[in-house]
């Protein structure tokens, strides 16, 4: 539900998770080219792994030094970079820092890497990757220089519930656990990529911000969002609302169950809320993946005992990209993450009365985050 929880927000790479585990801030908007107003959809992640292994240098896990001696990933790292477009390419590029350079506060947050700077309501920081560090593979970057200085607002956030609470998180109950605090985040201010300069406003950002940590990452992943939705019930653009739906791996004990799906629809300030972990909802959601030659395509079903949306997305697969990580144990899963911000879809949105299910709206979606990868055993 649309419920703020600064506290899930916060730096949690302790106990058991300081030696295995990670953490991720992201952060992506959509931002006009100040020359042309064309528009480009930017990423940026804080990103943690393993900091209790670490100490002034970085370990890469795909290091063939470290790899020998069997050690594990321990950094901190700036992923920066633009999803691909029609006429461009994607870059994605990555900074690293010793688990030493990194300094956190916690009430209120703010985390700092030396000059990168992540906080409830500015993100500031540059990333320079020469041609030579682009050539290593351990690395898992492109070449290139961005620099950006946004201020940001979290209108809307999802709250998971006992899910991603202290007792589940102990228990290591997901393989990762999600927490949204801005499935619609308006963000201001100026980005430099490649010495091309844009600019980030309000009213057109479209933005997103959220944070996974855990054990391990999700196989299979999948993670859809957008809060540019048009009702076909009035032809307008709705002004506070927004989509998430995200994936999760429960566990019990040291087994794997089955792959489950949780789903928000903040729909002119009421939520939509489809979640296994939400006692007494009686929620499900399935979902199934089509792929042609040129897109990916998603289809979700979340039903509760008050309502229930059909939703189908999709993404161009010009327009998206291969994002790159390695696990706390410093593996690489063969099959890739593909990542994109210029998705489309509709939701459907149902009542369900005592005389059976009341049409509320349609909705189209744009500018749709989506991730998804496959689940391989490699």
């Amino acid at each position: 539900m649309n419920l703020s929880d600064l506290g899930r927000n916060a730096y949690m790479l302790k106990g058991s998770l300081a030696k295995r585990g990670y953490m991720r801030w992201w952060h992506s908007f959509t931002g006009k080219e100040e020359s042309s107003g064309k528009e480009r959809t930017f990423f940026i992640e804080y990103f943690l792994i393993n900091p209790g292994l670490g100490g002034d240098t970085p370990i890469f896990g795909q290091h063939p030094h470290y790899k020998k001696k069997g050690m594990k990933p321990s950094y901190c790292m700036i992923k920066a970079g633009a999803y691909p477009t029609g006429e461009e390419e994607g870059v994605e590029l990555h900074a690293y820092f010793p688990a030493n350079a990194l300094h956190v506060a916690q009430k209120p947050f703010h985390l700092q890497i030396e000059e990168n700077e992540c906080s409830e309501d500015r993100i500031r920081g540059y990333v320079d990757v020469t041609d030579q560090d682009a050539s290593y593979p351990f690395l898992m970057t492109d070449s290139g220089v961005m620099e950006w200085n946004l201020e940001l607002n979290k209108s809307i956030a999802c709250h998971t519930g006992p899910i991603a609470g202290r007792l589940s998180s102990f228990f290591n109950a997901l393989d990762t656990f999600w927490h949204a605090e801005g499935i619609q985040t308006q963000y201001r201010g100026t980005v430099t990529l490649n010495g091309v300069s844009y600019r980030v406003d309000v009213e057109s950002s479209y933005g997103y911000a959220d944070k996974h940590w855990g054990r391990n990452y999700n196989h299979p992943w999948l993670q859809l969002s957008s809060c540019h939705l048009f009702s076909r019930k009035t032809g307008r653009e709705l002004k506070y609302s927004a989509l998430a739906v995200e994936g999760c791996c429960p566990r019990f004990l040291c087994f794997s169950l089955k792959p489950k799906l949780m789903l928000q629809l903040t729909y002119t300030g009421e939520d939509y809320c489809f979640s296994f972990a939400r006692p007494f909802s009686f929620s499900r959601v399935r979902w199934k993946k089509k792929e042609s030659g040129k897109r990916f395509i998603w289809h979700v079903k979340g039903q509760n005992r008050d309502s229930y949306v059909k939703l189908s997305a999709s993404c161009l697969k010009q327009d998206m990209m291969p994002l790159r990580y390695e696990n706390p144990l410093g593996l690489r899963r063969k099959a890739p993450l593909w990542s994109g911000g210029n998705g489309t879809g509709c939701i459907e949105l149902y009542r369900i009365t005592p005389q059976g299910s009341e049409w509320l709206d349609t909705l189209e979606l744009r500018h749709v985050l989506c991730e998804y990868q496959l689940h391989n055993k490699s």
